[in-house]
């Protein structure tokens, strides 16, 4: 039996399936901002669920978050309307990705409306150093 909300439509909970199709995201995500959800937020549509890949970057150029940090600041802002259909996971630093012919993967590029691409962590780290938010 599912909740409900406060509108009383009745609430679904989602069960994560490793067996399902599921697309990936692979980033920095230092810090995870808007432009960050409004990507997410297309790519669930592809296939209910989305495996997030966090890059072993801390401590490389101007990487100041840890994983643990990046991954409570994802699941913070996900979890309310997502619970469950994503997963947020530590990868090396991959700047390569590479497959051999087709093995039905689909590698493609999410053109998000300007406003969002115009969206920068760059700029928000320098916006917290500025607050005091980051040394």
């Amino acid at each position: 039996m599912g909740i409900k909300n406060r509108k009383g439509d009745k609430i679904v909970s989602y069960e994560w399936d490793n067996k399902k199709p599921t697309a990936q995201m692979l980033g920095r995500w230092q810090p995870f901002h808007d432009g960050h959800y409004a990507l997410f937020e297309k790519i669930i549509k592809k296939t209910g669920q989305v495996c997030i890949q966090i890059r072993d970057v801390q401590g490389v150029d101007d990487n100041p978050f840890d994983f643990e940090t990046v991954k409570k600041n994802i699941e913070e802002r996900l979890s309310p309307k997502y619970k469950n259909r994503f997963k947020v996971m530590l990868v090396p630093n991959i700047t390569n990705i590479c497959y051999g012919r087709g093995v039905g993967y689909k590698i493609e590029e999410i053109v998000l409306p300007k406003e969002i691409q115009k969206i920068s962590a760059t700029k928000i780290r320098k916006e917290m150093r500025v607050d005091g938010k980051l040394k």
